[in-house]
């Protein structure tokens, strides 16, 4: 990039910038990026949902989230692993998207990895004893009384493991958005092939 050229007309720069903002999503908790939307489905039904950015790992192409086993996008995600991600950030005026395919690792050396990073206040989400979206006949947390408003040990805390998954997404393309006043700018990065393209915006 010269000096003349601005980052967001040089495909390695906006590259940079991308992975810049995906890594510090997964240690910054007020960051944009941190909550994506993620998107799944099938040919007759497409669902998404917000997840906590995990992992950025730009070595390897990835990204991950936590689940639960139970939860409702394993089985689609078993059926049809190609799902998406959707990044906005409003005050740089930045948009990320995302095409993966994504890995499920549950009771593996994955999941024991990332389980032992888990803080206990956010192993709270695995201790409940019906899956998410379960219907019930009243209002609820899911958690039995004695383990809700976070009155539970670290020890206590080991019986979410078995319901913990790690979804790992291995991404295929990248497609960014910048938009500004001056005209906006649009790229996509096909990581399988290693080709990037200008995009109308």
């Amino acid at each position: 990039m010269t000096d003349t050229v601005p980052y967001y007309e040089d495909f390695n720069e906006i590259k940079k910038k991308i992975w810049s903002m995906l890594n510090n999503a997964v240690k910054d908790r007020s960051s944009p990026f941190r909550i994506p939307v993620f998107s799944c489905g099938d040919n007759t039904n497409i669902e998404s949902r917000i997840v906590v950015l995990r992992k950025s790992d730009e070595d390897n192409n990835l990204v991950q989230f936590h689940s639960d086993i139970r939860s409702d996008k394993i089985n689609i995600l078993k059926k049809n692993p190609k799902a998406s991600f959707l990044f906005y950030d409003k005050e740089l005026k930045i948009q990320v998207r995302l095409k993966v395919e994504a890995i499920i690792n549950h009771n593996n050396d994955v999941t024991k990895q990332s389980w032992e990073k888990t803080q206990h206040i956010s192993r709270k989400c695995y201790l409940v004893n019906n899956g998410p979206g379960t219907v019930s006949d009243e209002p609820t947390s899911g958690l039995k009384p004695e383990l809700d408003n976070f009155d539970y040990t670290k020890e206590q805390s080991e019986e979410g493991y078995k319901n913990f998954t790690v979804i790992q997404c291995k991404i295929k393309s990248i497609e960014w958005l910048y938009l500004a006043a001056k005209g906006h700018r649009r790229a996509r990065f096909n990581l399988d092939n290693n080709k990037n393209n200008w995009l109308v915006p």
